[in-house]
């Protein structure tokens, strides 16, 4: 036969439940012996010999014990009152305390208490009182000891599930992290792209289109299309810096509000316009924090981004103003001048602006204004020092 097929039922056999029911059955059989040699000296040889005989065959049952334990209790009870053996009752007994504790327990145990109290009268020894109470005792001793048994075994069991579910609790935690930070960083990877990629693509299409263009005019146009390539590699270096860890080179400095006209000079390509206001109050030192002025500039950089997949050369206007504890951005775009081809996008730009704007506390509309125009609104609470 193959060892590798014996190994599991042997492990499957000799397990700890197991070892405690061959220990249970080890044990009664000592009782039974016990019990028949003091009978054999008390003078009952035949009851002895019974004893001896029910002993040795009722013990058996215990193996059985933890599927059945009220039946083998019962059955442990019976043999008692036959013949006068309580090992198979009282080991019953303990196995059904560990399993339940409710009224079943509490009359399994009265009646072993009264199979073990009651005077035997095939014994030769002489029957006592103190016997009976010695008796009535060992069974509510049995009893409260399997009830302890088993309210400590759900109790680690309790403590073994509340530590899984913990572990999973936590491994729950750290995936929904580090899915919110791919999200972030996928947002942020988007705001960036898409903006210096339509760039590129619409100087591109601004040379495709002017071919009879004076040689210094394709020089700027390229030289343009060079350094936003250039920026672009920068930025995506940047946003990835992220990702490698600890040892990562310092990321460069965040964009705010101080950017904007840097923003509007560079989307300025193309035919497109920008009209740039932003308030003083909003400009002012420690006015608007850090984090709440980069959302303001990825609000603005977003909607130029669409306004130059969709409308290509269209004026826009963009407004950026503190009212009191109000930071509020809006961008408008007039219709197009002429048919543009849409560049292809997510999609998922206007639902990233969104989540960002949330997450800030504050609230968001985009919506049409007529044919072809666009408008994008947003307030953000400024919360001071």
């Amino acid at each position: 036969m193959d060892s590798r097929a014996v190994g599991p039922r042997w492990q499957r056999w000799w397990t700890a439940p197991r070892l405690r029911d061959c220990l249970c059955v080890l044990l009664s059989t000592l009782l039974a012996v016990t019990t028949a040699v003091v009978e054999w000296r008390a003078g009952g040889t035949t009851l002895g010999y019974v004893v001896l005989i029910v002993g040795l065959l009722g013990s058996p049952l215990l193996w059985w014990r933890r599927r059945w334990p009220l039946e083998v209790t019962v059955l442990g009870g019976i043999l008692t009152l036959v013949v006068g053996f309580p090992g198979v009752a009282l080991l019953g007994l303990f196995t059904l305390a560990v399993r339940r504790r409710d009224r079943v327990l509490v009359i399994a145990t009265v009646f072993t208490a009264a199979c073990l109290g009651v005077p035997h009268p095939w014994t030769s020894t002489p029957w006592r009182l103190a016997d009976t109470l010695t008796s009535v005792a060992f069974a509510a001793a049995f009893a409260l000891w399997g009830s302890y048994v088993g309210a400590r075994r759900d109790l680690i069991e309790s403590l073994r599930e509340r530590a899984v579910r913990a572990e999973a609790e936590r491994e729950l935690r750290t995936a929904q992290a580090r899915s919110a930070e791919r999200s972030r960083i996928a947002r942020e990877m988007h705001d960036v792209l898409a903006h210096r990629v339509s760039l590129i693509a619409l100087q591109a299409g601004a040379l495709e289109v002017n071919t009879g263009a004076a040689p210094d005019a394709v020089e700027r146009a390229a030289a343009e299309i060079r350094t936003t390539a250039h920026e672009t590699l920068e930025d995506l270096r940047g946003v990835l810096g992220v990702l490698r860890g600890a040892d990562a080179e310092p990321l460069a400095p965040q964009p705010g509000l101080a950017d904007l006209d840097r923003l509007a000079e560079q989307s300025c390509v193309g035919g497109t316009v920008v009209d740039l206001r932003v308030g003083a109050d909003a400009m002012a030192p420690h006015a608007v924090p850090e984090t709440l002025g980069r959302t303001a500039y990825r609000i603005v950089q977003e909607s130029l981004t669409k306004v130059r997949k969709h409308a290509g050369a269209a004026s826009v206007h963009v407004a950026v103003l503190l009212d009191g504890e109000i930071l509020s951005v809006e961008v408008v775009n007039d219709p197009p001048r002429s048919p543009v081809a849409s560049l292809p996008g997510s999609g998922a730009g206007l639902i990233g602006l969104a989540e960002r704007v949330e997450l800030a506390g504050g609230w968001m509309t985009a919506a049409r204004t007529g044919p072809g125009g666009w408008r994008v609104y947003a307030e953000l609470p400024v919360e001071r020092g």
